[in-house]
């Protein structure tokens, strides 16, 4: 196995002049990307963080090296301080953008970071998070918002690079060095996978299974995939393209600022740049993208692969692209932070595929996991994968166990989707087990229900949480936006989820609100859902901009004020 700064390394001595990173309109060279990220490392280890036990030591739920958190928007300096991580034999850990100063907390504390970068625009969530620790990490600030002060204790993130020289080429970094990946936690606490980097970089990354040497890369025939990364670099989705990008020789082209998602900007982009390559998150940015094409004209011709990770991409959205943008291949992947890639399908032509040929290793274990599930046989069961597989989670040994099965000898990971296996082999996905609602006895998966109630032309964006029901014991409520200018009452509704699930399965009812909540990811919030159809919004307070997202100050400052809530959702329909 390799390491990703060796990989990273090795092709940045054959390009050094070509662009590894565009962001907006500044451009970072493959040169300058390995500069920056050695004298990071070299930062690090001037610190005295780095690792410190041995891999063979250790439980799969320990760590034995230092950990860095960032919280930081997608920018260049978050992947020059990935890539100085690794090099230095320090963890990074990914922090979601969006956390006020209590997730915050509770993050730091759980990873027990002994560093933490971050970007200016959320110093305050920095200064009032540290007010509630007793320790204080090694604290870096990235200046992105002119004005902002530097937090007593921090450096500037420039400062610490221009006093340190880069690391020399060969640091001790190992394969067994970890690369830890923060879940979203949209059903419950994130939690930190832990991953052998050497690992990561196949099932993660992308780089071939079939290269045994690095001296078997073919250095002048790697592609030069121009890719367009939406989905943030705090996300698995974000994080894994770009290196997957980079280990092509490819060029990773991210937006300024990242937010508020602009379909304008991704399409203009893609047109300016000549991307051949778009990372989306699901339905949330698909939609609004094919919306945006309908009413404006670009030159996508470049454009040759559009793929969706970390969130379902319902038919509906996958024929509109299709429509609007023949010629381009849509895959639809599938995946989760504990296995890497599962499964993936293609689309091409007129007609989405809706099923999932089996990555390297992805099987379907039987709802007890005692045994592999045979092509074509009918039960409901677990998608699971075998091979090279995540460690486990970060300081959690039972959590760890539960997710790793042994089945005939062989060590699975089962993250939580439901599946049965097709005559033909592949893939029928029903939903996260953590989101099924059990209504008169009978199992119902909200990612199902919500494929259904999307299907409904004025549906814009539909998620799905149960709530309790004396009748039921739990009821399925569907929560909807609809597109502008259009709605659809309850029967409407239910007629078209119809055609496609039985009706045990049909909402209950319909809560209607401007706005559904997505994290930034665009993954489903189903904590909120949950809120929202209980009727317990009210706890639904924290400070927001006027999209709903904390947005970086680039180019001007901007003031943040408390959310709008969802205009007071409408209840089409309360019968239990």
């Amino acid at each position: 196995m390799f390491t990703v700064a060796e990989v990273h390394e090795l092709l940045a001595a054959t390009r050094p002049d070509s662009p590894c990173v565009v962001v907006g309109d500044t451009v970072v060279t493959w040169a300058e990307m390995t500069e920056r990220s050695r004298r990071f490392a070299t930062a690090l280890r001037a610190a005295g963080l780095g690792n410190h036990r041995d891999r063979a030591e250790l439980q799969n739920w320990e760590s034995g090296q230092d950990h860095l958190a960032l919280f930081l928007h997608s920018s260049s300096e978050y992947l020059e301080a990935m890539l100085g991580c690794f090099k230095a034999r320090v963890a990074p850990c990914n922090v979601n953008s969006r956390y006020v100063a209590d997730e915050l907390v509770g993050l730091l504390e759980d990873s027990e970071a002994t560093g933490l970068v971050f970007h200016s625009s959320v110093a305050s969530v920095v200064a009032e998070a540290l007010r509630e620790r007793t320790t204080t990490p090694m604290l870096i600030q990235v200046d992105d918002c002119p004005g902002i002060e530097l937090l007593p204790g921090a450096r500037w993130y420039h400062d610490v690079l221009a006093a340190h020289e880069p690391l020399v080429d060969g640091s001790d970094a190992d394969p067994d060095d970890l690369y830890l990946l923060y879940t979203g936690g949209t059903t419950g606490r994130p939690k930190a996978v832990m991953w052998r980097q050497g690992e990561a970089l196949t099932e993660c990354f992308g780089f071939p299974r079939s290269i045994r040497s690095l001296d078997e890369m073919d250095l002048a025939g790697r592609s030069s995939r121009r890719a367009l990364v939406v989905a943030p670099l705090a996300h698995g989705a974000g994080q894994w393209i770009t290196f997957s990008t980079w280990n092509t020789g490819g060029t990773v082209f991210l937006l300024d600022p990242p937010h508020p998602l602009d379909p304008a900007r991704v399409w203009s982009a893609i047109e300016r740049h000549g991307v051949d390559f778009l990372l989306i998150v699901g339905d949330a940015l698909a939609r609004p993208l094919v919306d945006e094409l309908r009413r404006t004209s670009y030159d996508l011709s470049s454009l040759t692969v559009i793929l969706s990770g970390g969130a379902a991409l319902s038919s509906e959205s996958k024929r509109e692209l299709l429509a609007l943008l023949p010629g381009v291949m849509i895959l639809d992947g599938v995946g989760s932070s504990e296995s890497g890639g599962l499964a993936t399908s293609l689309s091409t032509g007129s007609e989405p595929t809706t099923r999932f040929p089996p990555g390297p290793g992805t099987v379907v274990l039987s709802a007890d996991l005692d045994r592999v599930l045979q092509p074509g046989e009918p039960e409901l069961g677990w998608l699971a994968k075998r091979g090279r597989l995540a460690l486990g989670y970060l300081a959690d040994p039972d959590a760890t166990r539960r997710i790793h099965p042994i089945v005939d000898g062989v060590r699975y990971v089962v993250p939580g989707d439901r599946a049965m296996i097709g005559a033909d082999g592949t893939i029928d996905l029903r939903g996260r087990d953590s989101v099924t609602i059990n209504s008169g006895g009978e199992k119902i998966f909200a990612e199902e229900v919500e494929r259904a109630v999307a299907s409904h032309p004025a549906v814009y964006d539909c998620v799905v949480a149960g709530r309790p029901s004396v009748r039921w014991g739990e009821e399925v409520v569907a929560v909807v936006s609809f597109r502008a200018g259009a709605s659809a009452d309850r029967e409407e509704l239910r007629n078209a989820a119809a055609q496609s699930i039985a009706r045990y399965k049909l909402p209950k009812a319909f809560v209607v609100v401007e706005r559904v909540r997505r994290t930034e990811s665009g993954k489903a919030d189903y904590r909120w859902t949950r809120r929202i159809v209980r009727g317990e919004i009210e706890e639904d307070r924290t400070w927001r901009d006027d999209r709903g997202i904390r947005t970086p100050c680039r180019p001007a400052r901007r003031r943040l004020v408390p959310s709008r809530r969802c205009s007071t959702p409408s209840l089409l329909d309360t019968t239990s």
